[in-house]
């Protein structure tokens, strides 16, 4: 094994990690999430047709690979007329398929809400927008940061995928190395222990926030 190619190549891969893998999770997640509300909220609507349109949403979003769906911004848009750039067309690929995902979580988050906080909001003279937005929405979202957490951390490792349509992310940048120094098995098994890497302080910090949400729920 050459251990000073990969001494040489962990910055570069790192540095790609900090500056690109990371912020393009985030701000998709961030988009996405404000998505999935919206869906969320769309089938839990009573009527059938906002219900069906969410449904319709998370079913073709979930039963869809992510790769494609890529391509299918990429690529596919500009026959319609509408081009976008690698980084553009990442963030929304991959926000859309967070918001079908995350969707379902956040209407089970809502769900389980006791039914008597929404006459509590209207016992206390509050719209049904007021209700969602001051007490059901914060207590849902207690009780949606495992899950929740998951899919942040899956979508850090699906930012690879967008490394198809020249978005430079950590892992586009070990394919530029491999393809230089042709040690393709070196170069990828360390990308791949960067992305566990990155993976496990996520976990360790989603313990740290569930174990301080825990304190305000009784026991």
């Amino acid at each position: 094994m050459d251990w000073q190619l990969i001494v040489d190549s962990f910055w570069p891969l790192l540095l790609g990690g900090l500056t690109a893998t990371i912020p393009l999770a985030l701000a998709s997640f961030a988009l996405g999430m404000a998505i999935a509300i919206g869906i969320a909220l769309l089938r839990l609507s009573p009527n059938r047709a906002l219900s069906w349109i969410g449904r319709a949403y998370v079913s073709a979003i979930r039963g869809t690979p992510l790769l494609v769906q890529i391509f299918v911004i990429f690529y596919g848009l500009p026959s319609l007329g509408v081009t976008l750039d690698s980084w553009p067309s990442a963030i929304i690929a991959l926000s859309l398929n967070v918001g079908g995902y995350a969707a379902e979580v956040v209407r089970a988050a809502i769900l389980s809400v006791p039914k008597g906080q929404w006459e509590a909001g209207y016992t206390v003279g509050m719209s049904n927008a007021t209700t969602l937005r001051r007490i059901i929405l914060p207590q849902a979202a207690r009780v949606s940061v495992p899950p929740l957490s998951n899919t942040f951390i899956s979508l850090v490792k699906d930012t690879s995928l967008v490394s198809v349509i020249l978005v430079t992310e950590m892992f586009k940048e070990a394919q530029k190395i491999a393809s230089v120094t042709f040690e393709f098995m070196t170069i990828y098994v360390e990308a791949a222990l960067i992305y566990w890497m990155f993976c496990t302080v996520l976990a360790f910090a989603q313990d740290r926030i569930e174990k301080r949400l825990d304190r305000y729920v009784a026991h």
